[in-house]
C-alpha cells in the first residue's frame, strides 16, 4: 500500500468507530496508535515521530483558553440548580399570558436569557419543561407545539454567549473567543425572531392550539408582576454584562480587560452570588456543580488526548493534505464548500455529541476554509448554528430525550393530566429543525449576520506605506562641514 492511500483508509476507520458506539476517545486513540504503529512498520515515517505525542498532549492540556470550559461549565451548574428558570418562567407566564400563543412566547424568551447564563441544554430544557409543560398542557395548548419549543429553546443556549461551543470552536480555529462571541449575537437574535414569528404564526391559524391564559389564574397584575419579572432578569443582565464585556465578547466594544478563564472565574463568583440572592445557595448545591463540572472537563480531556492521537498520525501521512485537495476542489467555491460541510456535520450529529464533532472534525475542514479565504468566525459561527441541531433532530437528540424522561416522571407524579407520547415529542421537534436549518442557510448565504458585529479589519497596503524624512534634516546633514570641529575661535 502507498501511503497516499492510506490516509482514505484511515477516514473510513475513524467513521466505522464512530457508528461502532464504542466510546469515541478511546476508540480515537486506539486507531491512531494503531495506525501510527503500522505507518511506521512502512516506512512512511520514523519512530521518532510518534515521540513528539506526549509534548503535542501536554501543549494542549496546558492551553489556558481550555481552562475557561470547567469555570463556565461550573458557573452554568450553579445557575440551572438555583431556582432562576422557575421564578423566571412564572412571571413570564403571567407576563405575556394575556395574548395567545405567549405561554410559547415566555418560554422562548427565558430559554435565551437562561442560555445566556447556563449554557447547559440538559439542565435547560428539564428546569423548563418542569415548570411550563403542566401549565401548557393545563390550558389546552397544542401537545407537539408545546414539546417541541421547549426542546428548542433548551438547545437555544449552544449559541447564545457564553456557549461552551463557542469557546471550543474558537480554540479549534485559533480565534479569539470574543470575537466568536460577538458574531454569535446576530444568529442568536435571529433564531429568537424565528421561533416568535412561528408562534405568532400558529396563533393566528390555528388560535385553539395556543389560547390565551385565562384571567382568573393570573395571580400577579401592575406593578408586582412587573417587580418579579425585573427580579429575575436585572441580576441575569448584570451577569451577562460582566462576564461578557470583561472578555470583549458584546457587539461594540473593542476592547477585553479579562481573558476567557478570568470571565469565567468572575462568571462563577456572579453564579454564587445570584444563588445567595435566590436563597437556595447550600453545600448540597456547590457540590453537586463541582461534581457534574468534573464529569464533564474530565470527558473533554480524554476526547482531547484521543482526537491528538489520531490527528498526529493522520498528519504524518498527509491526510490533511488530501482532505484539503477534496474539499477545495468542490463545486461552487465558498459556498459549495460551506453547504457540503454544513449537510455532512447535519449527519454526523446524529451519532456525534458537538465536543467530538469540534476536536475531531474541526480540524480537519479548517486548512481548505482558510485556502478558500473563508473568514473562520463567520465558518465557526455557522457551525455552532449547524451544531444545535444536534439536540433536537429525532431519533438521537438529546433534548428529545431529556423532554421523554421529564414528561414521564410529570405524569406519574400527577402533574401532567394525559400522558405525553413519543409521537408527540419527535413530530414536534420537527417544525424547529427546519427554522434551525432556514438559520443556517441564512448565515451562509447572508455572512453579514455574522460579520457585522465583528470590529473592522484594518487593512494596510504595504505598497502604499510612505515614510518621509523631513527635508531640513537632511539639510543641515548636507551643509555640515566637518573641518569646522577642528577651528580654533
Amino acid at each position: 500500500m502507498e501511503m497516499e492511500n492510506f490516509a482514505p483508509v484511515m477516514f473510513a476507520g475513524l467513521v466505522i468507530i464512530m457508528l461502532i458506539g464504542f466510546p469515541v476517545a478511546f476508540s480515537l486513540a486506539a486507531l491512531g496508535l494503531g495506525s501510527g504503529f503500522f505507518a511506521i512498520s512502512m516506512g512512511w515515517f520514523p519512530p521518532a515521530f510518534m515521540a513528539n505525542l506526549p509534548i503535542s498532549i501536554f501543549g494542549i492540556l496546558s492551553n489556558e483558553l481550555l481552562l475557561a470550559i470547567p469555570f463556565f461549565t461550573l458557573m452554568g451548574a450553579i445557575l440551572e440548580k438555583c431556582g432562576l428558570a422557575e421564578d423566571m418562567l412564572d412571571s413570564m407566564g403571567q407576563l405575556f399570558g394575556p395574548i395567545r400563543g405567549g405561554l410559547g412566547y415566555s418560554v422562548i424568551l427565558v430559554g435565551f436569557i437562561l442560555g445566556a447564563i447556563t449554557g447547559t441544554v440538559a439542565g435547560q430544557v428539564i428546569a423548563m419543561a418542569l415548570i411550563s409543560l403542566p401549565v401548557m398542557v393545563r390550558y389546552g395548548y397544542n401537545m407537539r407545539y408545546s414539546t417541541g419549543v421547549l426542546a428548542a429553546s433548551g438547545t437555544i443556549t449552544q449559541l447564545v454567549p457564553p456557549s461552551l461551543v463557542l469557546v471550543v470552536l474558537a480554540d479549534q480555529l485559533g480565534k479569539p473567543v470574543g470575537d466568536m462571541y460577538k458574531g454569535a449575537w446576530g444568529p442568536s437574535l435571529l433564531q429568537i425572531a424565528l421561533f416568535a414569528l412561528y408562534t405568532f404564526l400558529l396563533s393566528r391559524l390555528r388560535p385553539a392550539d395556543l389560547p390565551a391564559v385565562p384571567k382568573e389564574a393570573r395571580t400577579l397584575q401592575g406593578w408586582a408582576l412587573w417587580k418579579k419579572c425585573l427580579r429575575g432578569i436585572i441580576p441575569s443582565a448584570a451577569l451577562i454584562f460582566i462576564v461578557l464585556g470583561s472578555m470583549g465578547g458584546l457587539p461594540g466594544m473593542n476592547t477585553a480587560l479579562a481573558t476567557p478563564t478570568e470571565a469565567g472565574a468572575m462568571g462563577v463568583v456572579g453564579a454564587i452570588l445570584l444563588a445567595a440572592y435566590s436563597g437556595s445557595l447550600s453545600k448540597k448545591l456547590l457540590w453537586d456543580a463541582m461534581v457534574a463540572t468534573m464529569r464533564l472537563t474530565a470527558m473533554v480531556v480524554f476526547i482531547l488526548i484521543g482526537s491528538r492521537v489520531f490527528s498526529l498520525v493522520f498528519q504524518g501521512v498527509d491526510g490533511a493534505l488530501w482532505v484539503e485537495h477534496h474539499l477545495s476542489s468542490l463545486p461552487g467555491g465558498q459556498t459549495g464548500f460551506l453547504i457540503a460541510v454544513n449537510i455532512a456535520v447535519f449527519f454526523l450529529a446524529f451519532f456525534l455529541d458537538f465536543f467530538e464533532i469540534a476536536f475531531i472534525v474541526v480540524p480537519m475542514l479548517v486548512p481548505a476554509a482558510v485556502k478558500l479565504d473563508i473568514n473562520l468566525i463567520w465558518f465557526g459561527v455557522l457551525l455552532c448554528v449547524n451544531l444545535q441541531t444536534s439536540f433536537m433532530h429525532p431519533p438521537f437528540g438529546f433534548a428529545l430525550f431529556y423532554l421523554r424522561g421529564i414528561s414521564d416522571t410529570l405524569f406519574k407524579e400527577g402533574r401532567l393530566i394525559k400522558k405525553v407520547e413519543s409521537r408527540d415529542i419527535y413530530l414536534g421537534s420537527i417544525p424547529w429543525v427546519i427554522m434551525q436549518i432556514i438559520l443556517v442557510a441564512v448565515v451562509i448565504f447572508f455572512p453579514q449576520t455574522v460579520t457585522s458585529f465583528l470590529d473592522k479589519e484594518v487593512k494596510i497596503d504595504l505598497d502604499k506605506v510612505n515614510i518621509e524624512v523631513p527635508e531640513s534634516d537632511n539639510k543641515k546633514r548636507d551643509d555640515f562641514d566637518a573641518n569646522s570641529l577642528f577651528k580654533k575661535e
